[in-house]
């Protein structure tokens, strides 16, 4: 008796120390991948007969309930079970001409046995192998394009008071990136890392305001600089809101300092004696670099150029109408206490009347050397920009700035033939996760034997985005184009968009890359000339950008822009003189 009750001891505790335990954030990570999964891959959910949100609802208490792999793996496969015998139609192959391209496909969390019984794993392959070939219920793709738009999806509010009515909406958005945008491999840090690390925030936020700051620290994982979250504020704090006030100027972060750059209500800089080229240490008490680390994880870019592009305007508007401002001048400190206006609303233009300069669209610059604005030109202005420029010796194409869709005609009065300058990674909706090489891509360009014999030059920064940087290739193409500037902002091709009732975000929709599949995102579009703009240049109120293209243009070295010329002298060029 005493052997048999020993023996049944042993095999209790073999029993209990077999079983897996299981944290709440495993659970609910796995189960977030495996709703997604579902969504898109299994035949009746991906075709919409179920409410799939509901589904994820009823299932989470139970889920949350498991306490070790087991349980949890026998929920779920029940749950995939109750959806319903799968018609067996593999092998599913893929036509010979479909080229995929596979760094942001993975499946390999199917096999991950800490969480995952071996039979749930196998019944997630079944389903890969046998998954839903018709119109996703989810998303669509857009016509022409490719990239996903998306439907049939609970757009409200989640109950800020529910946690698993919060996770439904991280689940959502952290599924369509996981298997629609096209360059979730580039990321600094694995998104399934973002997901361990936004689910606990997500369960602790109790309100509107926190909970929407953590989908906002979600969607800037992107790494994107076309990522941009806006959220809208409840109906009680836009009741009591006030309306944001603004410094009179803009503002380009530098070496950690904010140096204003240009004026925008003239009568409200003059009157706190406010300058391009005044150097701003901090606003209320907040350093440069402090505002920095503040927004480090709430705004999404693909590099640091552009990251602080994107968030030095914030530091100059305040709900306050007082504020203290510290100035560096003359190496000393000085601190304004200034009254910000909400000029940027209903009295913008009486401010900002005259004080800007109006742009010209085309010009003719010293030396018969051509420019062109490309963020003003339009195609109507193509002709007459040709007809004006055709005899220089070269032209600058200025890409600082979001193009109006020029390019193709500039490219058949500069290029000597047809070039191919783009190819595009889409999505397969037929194969979620994965995505398929377009490499017929874009062409620009005609054979043209009276093509511009002039140099052509085109400058580009941080503010060079998408279409721009699209435009930057194309002129690459043409083989006699020189890219003058700084980093761009690595965030090419079109956008897909979202739209919720408590937030709207956006990322990049289809991926862009060179002929050779050489990559642009992130990386941005690289200058063969690198050149920044100093405190010093702004505030003796050059633009250096320009000015290292004219000196490159009169005699200059590809490599560091420097004269090749003795006989030329920097000073004879007339926008270096001062």
């Amino acid at each position: 008796m005493q052997k048999i009750t020993l023996f049944f001891l042993v095999l209790f505790s073999q029993t209990i120390f077999s079983a897996t335990k299981i944290t709440e954030t495993e659970k609910l990570v796995a189960t977030c991948k495996v709703w997604g999964f579902l969504k898109y891959y299994h035949p009746k959910v991906a075709s919409g007969q179920l409410d799939w949100d509901k589904q994820l609802l009823e299932k989470l208490p139970k889920i949350e309930k498991a306490e070790t792999k087991e349980d949890f793996s026998l929920i779920i496969e029940n749950w995939i079970d109750e959806l319903g015998p799968i018609k067996e139609v593999a092998p599913i192959v893929a036509s010979k001409e479909v080229d995929y391209f596979d760094k942001n496909f993975d499946l390999s969390w199917f096999n991950n046995s800490q969480v995952f019984s071996k039979k749930l794993s196998q019944k997630l392959k079944f389903i890969e192998q046998n998954r839903f070939q018709g119109d996703q219920f989810y998303v669509y793709g857009s016509e022409h394009v490719g990239n996903v738009g998306m439907r049939n999806e609970s757009f409200d509010h989640p109950n800020f008071t529910d946690k698993n009515s919060k996770l439904r909406m991280v689940f959502m958005f952290w599924n369509l990136v996981e298997y629609f945008f096209p360059y979730k491999y580039l990321m600094d840090q694995k998104w399934d890392t973002t997901l361990e690390n936004i689910i606990p925030l997500a369960i602790q936020a109790e309100n509107q305001a926190d909970f929407y700051k953590v989908m906002k620290k979600l969607a800037c994982k992107t790494d994107d600089s076309h990522t941009e979250v806006y959220t809208y504020p409840s109906a009680s704090s836009t009741a009591n809101s006030k309306p944001s006030n603004y410094f009179p100027a803009t503002g380009k972060i530098i070496d950690e300092k904010l140096v204003v750059t240009e004026i925008l209500a003239d009568s409200l800089a003059q009157a706190d004696d406010i300058k391009v080229g005044d150097v701003i240490t901090k606003v209320n008490g907040e350093t440069v670099k402090e505002f920095i680390a503040k927004y480090r994880d709430l705004t999404s870019a693909s590099n640091e150029a552009k990251f602080l592009d994107k968030i030095a305007p914030g530091m100059l508007v305040s709900k306050s109408d007082t504020i203290k401002v510290e100035f560096l001048k003359n190496g000393k400190y000085i601190t304004k206490t200034m009254i910000w206006h909400d000029y940027h609303d209903s009295h913008r233009n009486e401010f900002k009347k005259g004080a800007r300069k109006k742009k010209e669209k085309f010009k003719l610059l010293d030396n018969n050397i051509g420019y062109v604005d490309m963020g003003i030109l339009t195609g109507k202005n193509v002709p007459d920009m040709i007809e004006k420029l055709k005899d220089t010796k070269a032209i600058v194409f200025d890409l600082r700035n979001y193009p109006k869709g020029t390019i193709e005609d500039i490219a058949k009065f500069i290029s000597p033939k047809e070039n191919k300058f783009a190819i595009y990674t889409v999505p397969d909706l037929n194969y979620p996760g994965r995505f398929k090489w377009n490499n017929e891509g874009t062409s620009c360009g005609i054979e043209n034997k009276d093509h511009y014999k002039g140099k052509v030059i085109v400058l580009v920064n941080e503010e060079t985005q998408s279409h721009a940087e699209w435009t930057a290739m194309a002129f690459q193409s043409m083989g006699n184009a020189t890219i003058i500037g700084s980093q761009t902002s690595g965030a090419d091709g079109n956008i897909s968009v979202f739209d919720f009732k408590g937030f709207r975000t956006l990322f990049s929709g289809i991926g862009v890359y060179y002929p050779d599949k050489g990559e642009t995102q992130r990386i941005g579009i690289v200058p063969n000339i690198e050149i920044k703009p100093t405190i010093k240049g702004i505030q003796e109120g050059r633009d250096e950008v320009l000015d290292r293209a004219l000196f490159f243009i009169e005699a200059g070295d590809l490599k560091t822009g420097a004269t090749t010329n003795p006989k030329v002298n920097l000073k004879e060029i007339p926008s270096l003189k001062n």
